[in-house]
């Protein structure tokens, strides 16, 4: 990826985008193989930004209400924490929705 992002920053990013896009699949999509999410990165002198886009059903991540951890723990719920650990990882979320192609774009600041 970038010389300046670690291997452990190199990892979590991978996992925020590898949730975001199973996500997609399997909740709008509900895992259908004829549907095509497309994902590009791009790179400038201070971060990254991975676009994913689709036509499935809207999810906007920021609009998701993050669950009480000690509540998902507790009753050893099953799913749920991967959105959090997408707005840990990522620096900068955006999502847009317009005539039915969504677009979630993952962000990722190099750290100096």
């Amino acid at each position: 990826m970038d010389s300046r992002m670690s291997d452990s920053d190199i990892l979590q990013v991978t996992l925020a985008v590898e949730e975001v896009c199973a996500n997609l699949i399997i909740h709008s999509h509900s895992c259908n193989e004829e549907d095509h999410i497309l994902l590009s990165v791009e790179k400038d002198a201070e971060k990254l930004i991975f676009e994913i886009k689709d036509e499935g059903e809207a999810f906007n991540l920021l609009d998701y209400e993050m669950p009480d951890l000690k509540k998902v723990i507790s009753e050893k719920r099953k799913g749920g924490l991967g959105i959090i650990l997408v707005r840990k990882i990522m620096d900068e979320i955006e999502f847009e929705s317009d005539r039915g192609i969504n677009t979630c774009r993952l962000i990722k600041l190099f750290r100096s």
